[in-house]
């Protein structure tokens, strides 16, 4: 058989499709991704149990669920990471129009299920938030719009690009769902930033954000109720965020031990906001490091790859996923420990949700397509190539 090297990749005539996908696939961010959700249900065990005793279910119904959820993920993950980026690209831009317009309808036909948002469409057997899959769809969108602004005589793609922003951070508002629209609008700004935005429109946004913050404060209690708590001095121990740090305290280095915890009969969102609670008080400061860790390599290693990748649309876009996913991580952890307000907003593969497994699994799929190896993928190979022309 004849192989042809070109660039940083040996193609191979004829190769079956899932033989390509696994050579060129980053092994160890898949790696890392399934230690994650392996980590969820190992907390889903614990966290969820006393939640199904309230609703009087079975003792594993959300553990079955989340496995089940998990699955449909994976194979979102799997099907979407075989794709060419040109197809991906297709699929994000259809699919942001979709997630959008189901977005703008929430207030029509979307329910709160009594939390005071509406941020959900109820199915019956099931919920859908479409806020979880406009992230990654609209990344897709965003780096399109600014790769295609670059090319000779391009569309104005940064400018239709913040005038989305803002229409999708007023439907959000409207929810009230700001810690999504903060994702948004760090993610926005990752992939300008890499498009070679000026510091200086840059510092414009974070002022703008900061003028809408001070704006929602005075006009939602929702809003400023979370952030008057946040700036409290003593934290009322009544409170989920009271009995989150007391939990992480009584953990320790090592934990209580498996199923010894306390705060999982005590904290309403034990399995999905705050599960970082029931990691550190059953398993101690060792399982949160490891779990901190997977994320620091999944954001370094998807990093590393990108930096070398020639192609604009894949880099900003890969950029922009790998900035959301490590933010909404960090977000997640810094309400646990109070080093932010409450956002109601999930762990990455680890906390329970249909809506957020999926919609992971969305992104993660794209960010291993972005970052397969591919021929031409190195750029040190087309700068020796100009040096011994």
């Amino acid at each position: 058989m004849t192989e042809i090297a070109h660039g940083a990749v040996v193609v191979l005539p004829g190769e079956a499709i899932v033989s390509r996908w696994w050579r060129t696939l980053d092994k160890g961010v898949l790696g890392a991704l399934v230690l994650l959700f392996a980590v969820g249900l190992l907390l889903g065990f614990a966290a969820s149990v006393p939640l199904a005793e309230r609703n009087g279910l079975a003792p594993f119904h959300y553990v079955q669920r989340q496995a089940i959820f998990g699955a449909m993920a994976f194979v979102v993950m799997i099907v979407t990471s075989m794709m060419s980026p040109q197809m991906v690209r297709r699929l994000g831009v259809i699919g942001f129009f979709v997630a959008a317009s189901a977005l703008m309808l929430l207030p029509v036909l979307g329910t709160d299920f009594g939390k005071g948002a509406t941020r959900w469409y109820s199915l019956g057997f099931a919920s859908f938030q479409p806020s979880e899959f406009l992230k990654p769809v609209f990344i897709v969108m965003t780096a399109w719009l600014m790769a295609s602004a670059a090319e000779p005589n391009g569309p104005p793609g940064k400018i239709i690009s913040f005038a989305i922003l803002v229409v999708v951070i007023a439907f959000l508002a409207l929810q009230p769902d700001f810690g999504q629209a903060m994702l948004v609008v760090v993610a926005w700004s990752a992939v300008y930033f890499v498009a070679g935005a000026p510091i200086l429109l840059l510092t414009g946004v974070v002022a703008c954000v900061g003028a809408v913050g001070v704006v929602a404060y005075n006009n939602s209690e929702h809003f400023a109720r979370r952030i008057d708590g946040f700036l409290s001095p003593e934290v009322d121990p009544r409170t989920q965020m009271g009995y989150a740090i007391d939990a992480i305290r009584e953990g320790g280095f090592l934990g209580t031990g498996v199923n010894e915890g306390r705060v999982k009969w005590i904290l309403p969102d034990a399995h999905t906001d705050f599960i970082i609670a029931v990691a550190a008080e059953e398993y101690g400061l060792l399982m949160v490091l490891f779990i901190v860790a997977l994320f620091g390599f999944i954001a370094a290693r998807c990093l590393m790859r990108l930096c070398v990748e020639r192609d604009p649309f894949i880099r900003l876009a890969g950029t922009g996923m790998t900035v959301l996913l490590a933010s909404q991580a960090f977000i997640n952890l810094g309400v646990a420990v109070r080093l932010l307000p409450a956002k109601g907003m999930t762990l990455p593969f680890v906390s329970y949700g249909g809506s957020s497994l999926i919609a992971m699994g969305l992104l993660t799929g794209m960010l291993l397509c972005f970052t397969r190896t591919r021929p031409q993928a190195e750029i040190a190979d087309h700068l020796l190539s100009n040096v011994y022309r």
